[in-house]
């Protein structure tokens, strides 16, 4: 039981670090559930597992953005409207909130009647080495674009991003849904770069965007999984949960320090690298 509960702590570290990082968390996970394996869990426990421990690295996103995200104020100059005795809806987060749902319905509507094709097709080791290598070459190419690009021109603010950006955002979105390795955050970060967000603002509006998308993921998974579990596997779970959350709050701030003063392409160079090593290792020695 005890090495179960520690694999679930790793699981838990790789999901909080490669959440957020645009390096794919999925893809990590699966590539680290080649060599480490849970062997007390059911494959259809592991299927569910990789994707709701995603909720402790949402809860991070909460945490952390509350101020920000959290609809209800006692502000009427910023209120749509009464909501109760003492609350009001403040319009600049509701606004917010209509933009983030607007970009998670393209992977949505895709997620509910493809996942399971999807998974089928795309979730093994030589498809999460192509989209880490697409994908890395796509942020060094980007960034050298945005190099070229008037800054002054940059949307620096959330209630800059418009409808149609929301929307071309979740398009980018779409491709992490279908594709393990692509990196939702990845995806949704170069997305916004290309449509002027500055680099702040992409990483967060991608934040705010996982609350939804992950929420959603990982509710659709527990119920295609059935509540099943296991005292075993409940442990494991809220273990892995409790860990990313912890480290997800570490990461999140880090990353926006990081990319105050650097750029998104060393990220595309661990990608491009890691892909080739996965790559290979299951086509020499595998």
């Amino acid at each position: 039981m005890l090495i179960e509960m520690i694999k679930s702590v790793l699981f838990g570290v790789v999901e909080g670090i490669t959440e957020w990082l645009p390096i794919s968390s999925t893809g990590h996970l699966i590539l680290v559930e080649q060599f480490v394996k849970l062997k007390e869990v059911s494959p259809e426990f592991w299927g569910m597992f990789q994707v709701v421990i995603q909720f402790g690295a949402i809860l991070a996103v909460v945490l952390l953005y509350w101020n920000k995200i959290w609809p209800i104020t006692q502000n009427k100059k910023e209120a749509i409207k009464p909501t109760g005795v003492l609350s009001y809806l403040n319009k600049h987060t509701m606004i917010l909130w209509a933009k983030i749902l607007v970009a998670c319905v393209p992977a949505a509507v895709i997620g509910v009647f493809f996942d399971e094709v999807f998974e089928e097709l795309f979730y093994n080791p030589f498809c999460i080495a192509i989209a880490l290598i697409v994908f890395g070459v796509a942020f060094i190419v980007v960034e050298n674009f945005n190099q070229k690009r008037d800054n002054k021109k940059l949307k620096e603010a959330n209630s800059q991003i418009t409808y149609k950006d929301a929307i071309m955002i979740g398009i980018f979105q779409l491709l992490a849904a279908i594709f393990p390795g692509t990196s939702r955050s990845g995806a949704t970060i170069i997305g916004g770069l290309l449509i002027g967000l500055s680099r702040p603002n992409a990483a967060e509006f991608t934040f705010y965007l996982a609350i939804p998308t992950m929420l959603g993921a990982s509710l659709l998974k527990l119920v295609k999984f059935g509540f099943a579990f296991t005292g075993m596997e409940l442990i494991i779970l809220l273990v892995g949960m409790i860990v990313s959350f912890l480290v997800s709050v570490v990461v999140i701030k880090f990353l926006m320090n990081y990319i105050k003063k650097h750029d998104f392409k060393p990220f595309g160079y661990y990608r491009i690298i890691l892909g080739l090593i996965v790559l290979a290792y299951f086509c020499f020695v595998k």
